[in-house]
């Protein structure tokens, strides 16, 4: 008993951690259980680019590349598709506001919701509802896409995001699924076009850079891929449960890393890599935006912090030189949209790795392969969570079997126990030695009820992510009332029983025989369902299911073994 008396105390105090981490959270405080970020390289001495002629960080910055401010001016043109409204500024034909005709902002309007989160001080943003965007360049909220050259000689220019650039005809050209619309500038005898090319439904837009040599001498330039951003946290992040906003860096040398903001501020992370493939991007929970250079190619990664409070990442690679005369053209991507990991890991090796599993990502990935496989089928993805719970318990059955067992066994010895307790009062010694002989008649193991708990917790762990990181949840309805799993049940139904099954399970379950641990188990249910009263539905949804399951699958094996008591009672 003193072990069941040692793991009732780990589970609450782990309950308490829970809530603490909860309450920093919602206090700006970094979580303790999210995927941390991964360690970055770190280079003192090399310039942003790897090549000797450009200034170094320490020197310009922003390695050559200018600044924020500019005192020029552009003109705003817009192109719709079918999942997109973007906005490009003409002042270094910058993608400025992208608007994803798909998604809503996170409407919290509805049910008794807005009072409770009332009460911790948090309402819902005025645009709740409305049409979401990602990019954005007002002050206080900017996020934007740069693209331009660097490694001028000496007293030359070479357009940059700064630069005054022209439309290219008359605007968006519709060529069946493909828009595509382009900008020219011209700078110290070096023209450039930026042709942005949009199929009709993908947030992968091809970005086609043609650098044109107008003068009498051979060129050399490098392509910089840049994402501008402030780093406050997109509004419709909870305070109660962690997620990630940042940068992130992918090569196929340094694998998947993350860089915070502070990290950047600090000079933690002045990041500075050089590779031939991967990508560079910013993440937020459900969405990205990633520059994917041409695979093959070397360049180099860089993060930043920039003046006024924004942050860059970029990449930078040699376009080799160009004659005088000649052109060369360099085809890039960039990734606008949701972490749909599919269609990001099409575009580019690694890139669905923005959908971050942390430690469990070798069982996360399989399960979320199965709920797409599941969702096709089912076609909703809250009965998709159902199906999956369902055939998670089907698979664990033979070890939920084993505890449920073990679970009826001490209830039924349960006034046994009871009676020790009375023979023996405080002399511990004869009554544990008393009860190990029980346990050895009864042929029951004390620890059978927690040790197959044990080997589900990484797959149940694994599951809260897939649930929490899957864009596909944001704007899923179920039935009735749930219109949306990414956000909170709006009526609180589904966390109230999820408490209540939490309750019947603890009435199923022997009573511990010290008091003390009785009180905790009674806690439990309090404790958890507290918590996710502002956790996504769909993950209470998957709670409630697994709690019911698990109730019914207790009660079966507890009928199994009365029949089996009376039976050989009679014989």
């Amino acid at each position: 008993m003193d072990i069941r008396r040692t793991i009732l105390w780990m589970i609450f105090t782990f309950s308490l951690l829970l809530l603490w981490n909860n309450w920093q959270q919602h206090h700006g405080q970094p979580s303790l259980f999210a995927p941390a970020p991964a360690p970055v390289a770190q280079t003192a001495s090399a310039d942003a680019t790897g090549r000797a002629d450009l200034p170094s960080v320490a020197q310009s910055g922003a390695a050559n590349v200018p600044a924020s401010e500019a005192p020029a001016e552009g003109q705003e043109v817009h192109v719709k598709t079918a999942v997109y409204d973007l906005t490009f500024d003409t002042l270094g034909a910058q993608l400025v506001r992208s608007e994803l005709l798909k998604f809503k902002n996170v409407d919290e309007t509805t049910g008794i919701i807005p009072w409770v989160k009332g009460l911790f001080g948090i309402h819902p943003p005025q645009n709740a509802g409305q049409v979401m965007y990602l990019l954005n360049d007002q002050p206080g909220d900017m996020y934007v896409a740069q693209t331009g050259l660097v490694g001028a000689p000496q007293g030359q220019s070479y357009p940059t995001h700064l630069t005054p650039f022209a439309l290219v005809g008359d605007g968006p050209v519709n060529k069946g699924d493909i828009t595509e619309i382009a900008f020219e500038a011209t700078s110290d005898q070096v023209r450039v076009v930026k042709t942005f090319i949009l199929s009709e439904n993908s947030y992968d837009i091809r970005v086609r850079t043609d650098i044109f040599n107008l003068g009498d001498q051979p060129i050399d330039p490098s392509l910089y891929l840049q994402l501008t951003r402030d780093g406050h946290e997109p509004a419709s992040t909870s305070g109660f449960y962690s997620t990630f906003t940042g940068v992130a860096v992918y090569s196929e040398q340094d694998k998947f890393q993350k860089v915070t903001f502070e990290d950047i501020t600090k000079n933690k992370a002045s990041y500075i890599q050089q590779a031939d493939n991967g990508w560079v991007g910013m993440v937020q929970h459900y969405f990205a935006t990633a520059w994917v250079p041409q695979q093959g190619v070397v360049r180099t990664n860089q993060t930043l912090s920039l003046p006024g409070g924004l942050f860059a990442v970029r990449t930078i690679e040699s376009v080799g030189s160009i004659a005088p005369g000649a052109q060369k053209t360099v085809e890039s991507h960039l990734w606008v949209g949701p972490q749909d990991q599919q269609a990001m890991g099409a575009v580019a090796p690694g890139l669905d790795l923005v959908v971050d599993y942390g430690w469990v990502t070798i069982i996360a990935k399989p399960m979320f392969q199965l709920m797409i496989w599941l969702h096709d089928i089912v076609g909703n993805w809250g009965w998709t969570i159902v199906v999956l719970t369902l055939l998670i318990k089907l698979v664990f059955y033979p070890l939920s079997a084993a505890s449920y067992r073990s679970m009826a066994k001490m209830k039924l010895v349960g006034p046994r126990m009871k009676h020790l307790k009375e023979k023996f009062g405080d002399d511990k010694a004869k009554m544990n030695a008393a009860m190990m002989e029980m346990y050895r008649t009864e042929k029951i193991n004390p620890l059978g009820g927690c040790l197959p708990m044990l080997v589900q917790i990484p797959v149940f762990i694994a599951l809260y992510w897939v649930l929490l990181g899957s864009v596909e949840m944001r704007g899923a309805p179920w039935i009735l009332w749930i219109h949306d799993l990414a956000i909170s049940d709006p009526w609180f139904i589904l966390p109230a029983f999820m408490m209540l099954t939490m309750f019947l399970q603890i009435k199923l379950n022997p009573t511990p025989p010290d008091p003390m641990q009785a009180r905790v188990m009674m806690i439990m249910p309090l404790v958890f369902g507290g918590m996710m009263f502002l956790f996504p539905a769909g993950l209470v949804l998957y709670w409630c299911v697994n709690n019911t399951v698990s109730i019914i699958q207790q009660r079966v094996i507890m009928n199994r073994l009365d029949k089996e008591k009376a039976a050989s009672a009679s014989s």
